[in-house]
């Protein structure tokens, strides 16, 4: 019997192609959305905010590793994007080229909408010829914005304006994206849901995980606000590690 002992990057790059050629066992409902993945260059957090006329879009698009990357996946959604993004970029692999390796295995691909940042800032997404109009993504230094069935293009040019111009921890900056977003039309259908996932190694509940801020609003006639106050009220309770005091001087 033949021993094939890939190497590391090249067993998960074949894995990867083998998952994603097989088909899905069933047709859900598209996640017509709008989204931002980011990064804080000088935090390292990593996240995604999303809003979607669906109910709990935060069990679906959004992903996220410390140390790894951030991963939304929307349209058509095939949630195995998620994981197996986050394990090619855990393995190295850029975003642009980790991105390509999904989707050239999918044979629904041109149904879904997919996004991802590594590490380094890199930001790449993919949009099908067949998600509902208007469909699109822009791409930025630490970000990357996307949605589909949306009110127009303005929707992504005010989030990515947003975000950029905007100061303060990255929770506040991704909410303020999707605010923007939802200002100049957003999803046509109109909003339900809303998510906010940021990770930071070790600021998760107690120190032991890396889920710094994992909120949901799964049902509500504003999401958006309504997940702007539960990140106000989850603040208050875990504020996040305290700034490092200066080392003492000799007087």
């Amino acid at each position: 019997m033949p021993n094939f002992n890939f190497p590391p990057k090249l067993a998960t790059i074949l894995f990867a192609c083998a998952v994603f050629a097989q088909p899905a066992p069933a047709k859900p409902p598209k996640v017509s959305t709008f989204s931002i993945i980011a990064r804080d260059p000088t935090t390292g957090e990593v996240g995604v905010a999303v809003q979607s006329r669906v109910p709990a879009v935060g069990s679906i698009v959004p992903w996220a590793q410390a140390g790894v990357g951030a991963v939304a996946t929307q349209a058509a959604a095939n949630v195995r994007f998620g994981h197996h993004a986050l394990v090619l970029l855990r393995e190295g692999i850029p975003a642009d080229r980790a991105l390509r390796i999904l989707l050239q295995g999918d044979t629904e691909r041109e149904h879904r909408q997919l996004a991802m940042i590594d590490t380094t800032g890199q930001s790449a997404a993919f949009t099908g010829a067949d998600c509902l109009d208007f469909a699109g993504h822009r791409t930025g230094e630490n970000f990357a914005v996307q949605g589909n069935l949306l009110a127009g293009p303005e929707v992504l040019e005010a989030m990515a304006v947003t975000f950029e111009s905007t100061g303060g921890e990255l929770s506040d900056r991704l909410i303020a994206a999707l605010s923007a977003g939802q200002r100049a039309g957003g999803d046509r259908r109109g909003q339900q849901s809303a998510a906010l996932l940021v990770v930071r190694e070790g600021w998760g509940y107690g120190g032991l995980s890396d889920r710094y801020r994992d909120l949901r609003v799964d049902d509500h006639p504003e999401p958006i606000e309504e997940l702007s106050r539960i990140l106000r009220l989850h603040r208050e309770v875990f504020p996040g590690p305290l700034p490092e005091k200066p080392e003492a001087r000799e007087p």
